[in-house]
């Protein structure tokens, strides 16, 4: 999340709603797809790296990577253990992990990001093209960011404070719609046609507003669900395979040639 609390005020969400992510979690522990596999596309040992949500670290999404690799996929993770950092340095965080499953595997990578991790997932379908081939996002607002309950704007409020504190923040407008880092601007700047871009949401998310998850370009899948619970959701996880499943397309061959600037290696 970017935005501070006194920016989008209104909407409390479904705290009470989002405790379903436990049956969610059982429903899809007993689920055949996730016990063994079938009806859904199989991987092509395409490398994924998975990136969790904002106050989340990598152990949420321990159940997809199992999964994945259960289908034929090579998932990996970034090193988040809360993902509260400032929005640029994190987003140099996951560009690594990127491009370290790039050069072990010599092939476009698969990013899979949660709320938050949903938004470099964006950045990266714009910048990198070179890196990635299939973009996928679960339950995250792809339009403005700020697309979130009053309680979660609230946590964002205190950690844009606690990095200012402690000098963590790079701009000073980190965790706000102001900020212009180089994560921003990607964020900002249209997804690349050679990414295939996968918008995963649903209507029942109680932390962000489903509206802001569709966005134009996007390959908008509507599933039923709490937003912490999209991540143990079994209609995500088809959804993920149907989407990692598509034929990925070329970039341009000057930017594959010549990756982006000023990024980290």
């Amino acid at each position: 999340m970017s935005a501070g609390a006194d920016e989008h005020p209104g909407w409390w969400g479904r705290p009470v709603a989002e405790t379903r992510w436990v049956l969610e979690a059982w429903r899809l522990s007993v689920d055949p797809l996730f016990l063994r596999p079938t009806g859904v596309p199989r991987g092509d040992g395409r490398p994924v790296v998975l990136v969790p949500g904002f106050l989340a670290g990598d152990q949420t999404l321990s159940a997809l990577a199992l999964w994945l690799h259960r289908i034929g996929h090579r998932p990996s993770t970034a090193g988040f253990l809360t993902n509260t950092d400032c929005s640029d340095r994190a987003y140099d965080r996951v560009l690594r992990a990127v491009r370290r499953a790039h050069d072990r595997h010599g092939r476009r990578v698969a990013v899979i990001g949660h709320s938050r991790g949903g938004h470099y997932v964006r950045a990266l379908a714009a910048e990198h093209p070179e890196l990635v081939s299939h973009a996928v996002s679960v339950g995250s607002d792809l339009n403005g960011m700020l697309g979130i309950s009053v309680p979660t704007q609230a946590a964002v409020t205190g950690t844009r404070l606690t990095l200012g504190a402690l000098g963590r923040s790079r701009r000073p407008g980190c965790f706000t719609l102001f900020c212009d880092c180089p994560f921003a601007q990607a964020f900002r700047a249209p997804a690349d046609p050679a990414v295939r871009l996968t918008s995963i949401y649903s209507r029942g998310d109680g932390v962000v507003e489903w509206e802001g998850c569709v966005t134009p370009g996007a390959t908008n899948v509507e599933v039923t669900g709490s937003h912490v619970g999209l991540v143990v959701n079994r209609k995500v996880y088809r959804a993920v395979a149907a989407a990692l499943a598509e034929p990925e397309l070329e970039p341009d061959a000057a930017r594959d040639a010549q990756p982006a600037p000023g990024r980290a290696g």
